[in-house]
């Protein structure tokens, strides 16, 4: 096995187990060999250029799970205020004090990675085969070498849940340690459900998530997250979707925490008539910095894609974006729109946004484009005209900006619980402090 300095550490950390099913060992075995002869991506990487992972790198986040305890106080910053199906990882693992799944309709399956192995394991190992295989995702591999816990939600076909899925992760850690999660949401056809996931805690510890989403022919799923971490805090995400015939899946990001975070995005339209709606915001201070990845692939004809994204960017903060949407040769009549747009509150803040098309077909409607700025000088000379103070006029010029997102999320209620969490950053308030 070739390896890497930078992976030698989690090399050594490596252990298998023999209460697992073969197959799962036998995965884990191979992901590792992905990630040793992989290694970390550098910025030689067109993918990786504008991220640096020299936080990660310099030190040694040993693989962990559990060691960590909150109180039901600890998570009512994030909780949120509705009724819903909730499931709280602590460090990794399902901590079902904290959790409350409640009664769920018939067809539906949501419980912890683990129990899902446990009691059900050809779930995961259908959503595990082949999921890590497309791309370079050195992390991915990582993550399905050591992933301890996570959560599964599978649908049957036509289950439809009223109430939002609620996953909460929780990191909270004295010396560096890694958290892998690795969860599955499994659509069946005409199946519907809303996810709302938050990433939170404290601590010196890296998050390492992966997402694999299936949404079936006719289904839809709407994913809600909330990246709030800890300030010493390292987030990477991947979430993965592939969408079947007339499928719908629809995602709002928004990033506020974590000294270095990254979220990867992947959605492949499998099936005609498919459609995905990807939107967000990261708002950065101090010296954060963020990427947002986006790779839509429209493999089949008629698919519709939009995209929205908006970064506000104060002190050293450095926001990345990155979008790609690539139309195959047999995707013909595919409606495609992205647009990234920046704004820009300190002279030492910075912003890389590349938006791209890929079109290898003739009969499709694409668009893209990106913006960088700063404030809107004439609307603050307006708003100071009429008596509002400086400071008040730019909170509410930035809020216009930053909060356009949000109108897009089509439940009210976890409208506003997102529109809180922004409201807070905009006031300077830090659940962290």
């Amino acid at each position: 096995m070739a390896t890497h300095p930078d992976t030698v550490p989690y090399l050594d950390a490596f252990r298998g187990s023999d209460a697992e099913p073969q197959w799962l060992g036998t995965a884990r075995q191979a992901a590792l060999t992905r990630f040793a002869d992989t290694g970390f991506p550098t910025r030689r990487e067109e993918a990786w250029r504008f991220t640096d992972l020299r936080p990660l790198q310099r030190t040694g986040y040993t693989p962990a799970s559990g060691g960590a305890e909150f109180a039901s106080a600890d998570i009512a910053p994030w909780r949120f205020a509705g009724a819903s199906h909730r499931i709280v990882l602590v460090n990794g693992s399902f901590a079902p004090e904290l959790s409350d799944i409640g009664a769920l309709p018939a067809g539906a399956w949501l419980a912890s990675t683990a129990r899902t192995l446990a009691e059900r394991p050809a779930l995961v190992e259908q959503a595990l085969a082949a999921s890590d295989e497309a791309g370079r995702q050195p992390f991915a591999a990582l993550n399905a070498a050591f992933f301890a816990d996570g959560f599964v939600l599978a649908l049957e076909p036509g289950t439809a849940l009223t109430l939002p899925v609620e996953v909460i992760h929780l990191g909270r850690s004295d010396a560096p340690r890694s958290f892998h999660f690795r969860s599955f949401v499994l659509m069946g056809a005409d199946s519907s459900a809303l996810l709302l996931e938050c990433f939170a805690g404290d601590g010196a510890y890296w998050t390492n998530d992966v997402l694999a989403i299936e949404v079936g022919a006719g289904a839809a799923l709407s994913h809600i997250r909330l990246q709030d971490e800890g300030r010493e805090a390292i987030h990477i995400a991947l979430s993965r979707a592939w969408l079947g015939k007339g499928a719908r899946y629809d995602s709002f990001a928004l990033t506020l925490g974590g000294r270095l975070a990254r979220h990867d995005i992947h959605a492949r339209f499998a099936g005609e008539g498919a459609s995905c709606r990807l939107d967000g915001a990261f708002l950065l201070r101090r010296d954060q910095e963020a990427t947002t990845v986006t790779f839509v692939e429209h493999s089949s004809p008629g698919g519709t894609t939009r995209e929205l994204y908006k970064g506000v960017v104060d002190d050293r903060a450095h926001g990345v974006f990155l979008g790609r949407i690539a139309v195959r040769p047999d995707a013909q009549r595919s409606d495609a729109q992205q647009l990234n747009r920046n704004l820009l509150l300190s002279r030492r803040a910075s912003v890389d946004t590349k938006p791209e098309l890929e079109i290898l077909a003739d009969d499709v409607k694409c668009s893209h484009g990106a913006t960088v700025g700063d404030l809107d000088e004439q609307a603050m000379f307006y708003l100071r005209a009429r008596g509002i103070p400086e400071d008040e006029a730019r909170r509410m010029l930035i809020a216009a900006f930053a909060t356009e997102t949000l109108d897009l999320i089509a439940d009210g209620a976890v409208r506003e619980h997102m529109a809180r969490h922004l409201e807070r950053w905009l006031g300077g308030g830090d659940v962290h402090a």
